[in-house]
């Protein structure tokens, strides 16, 4: 007798529709200090670059923290949203589906989906939290997070440099690592704890002009630079990390991270199994699952 696998969600259909946003929108010439202000105030990941009321490009939290970095060739007061907005965009219409949209996350590795009209004016936005709200319609609770969960760490100390965190979320096309004491996990950093004001001052108030210049034209973090700046280095991830997170353990359901995640705003849990760190669970992992329309 053939066993029959769980059925991971359930066959209740949720209208498109009835989770797209009205996005926060900008234009091209928008300055990338008031775009940070407006991430920050509305507690948002992403803008919505517009003209004439068609959308051109999209700006997250990446794109800020990409700019305002120690080795950005710019002076930041002379960025715009145009100058670093993504311009790429990935789209449907209202005629696809919640499925549709996390294969398309999936696919091209993106947090949001934006819904045009006929014309190719913005109608809204769907993001992966949208898509974990979802899940949470959907979910049996018969899912364990050791089935879904990106085994692969990527892990710093809290005495590691800002500028050496920064430069691991680069290189490795990620958008978090986790912060390790003792093997245990005490914080975690997102792009977004990048955006704060403070950041901002580092280059400015740390650095002379003569020693920018220099490091503009050598942006990679290599020995030199390092040791140019050692005062520089002082900024650590403790600094800047989110402390304290919450955890899951490998055998809970995913229900218990999708919770976690859209009541507390997060993206990423770390996963621990025997008091040791095995793994790190994501809005992206389980926007997977609906991709597939839970068939793993």
């Amino acid at each position: 007798m053939v066993k029959q696998s769980k059925k991971i969600l359930a066959n209740i259909p949720v209208d498109l529709k009835s989770i797209i946003k009205t996005p926060i929108t900008v234009t091209p010439n928008t300055g990338i200090l008031t775009a940070r202000d407006m991430l920050l105030r509305y507690k948002i990941g992403r803008l919505v670059v517009e003209s004439n009321k068609k959308p051109i490009g999209i700006v997250t939290e990446k794109d800020i923290a990409k700019s305002i970095s120690v080795f950005s060739e710019k002076p930041i007061g002379k960025i715009s949203v145009g100058n670093i907005m993504s311009k790429d965009l990935i789209t449907t219409t209202l005629d696809s589906s919640i499925y549709d949209c996390a294969k398309l996350m999936k696919t091209y590795g993106i947090s949001s989906i934006i819904i045009k009209n006929n014309a190719e004016k913005l109608v809204g936005l769907v993001t992966k939290t949208d898509l974990v709200s979802t899940f949470l319609i959907q979910s049996t609770a018969s899912l364990n997070i050791s089935k879904i969960m990106t085994k692969k760490i990527v892990t710093v100390s809290p005495n590691d440099s800002v500028f050496e965190v920064e430069s691991i979320l680069f290189n490795n096309k990620i958008g978090r690592v986790i912060v390790v004491k003792n093997h245990q996990p005490v914080g975690i950093i997102t792009y977004r704890d990048f955006v704060p004001a403070k950041t901002f001052d580092f280059s400015k108030e740390f650095t002379n002009p003569y020693e920018r210049e220099e490091i503009s034209q050598n942006p990679q973090l290599n020995e030199f630079n390092v040791n140019r700046l050692s005062y520089l280095l002082t900024f650590s991830a403790s600094d800047i990390m989110t402390k304290n997170p919450f955890i899951v353990y490998s055998d809970d359901v995913v229900y218990t991270a999708a919770i976690l995640m859209i009541r507390h705003g997060i993206s990423g849990i770390p996963v621990m199994k025997n008091k040791k760190l095995v793994g790190i669970v994501t809005k992206s992992d389980i926007v997977n699952v609906l991709a597939t329309k839970g068939k793993l």
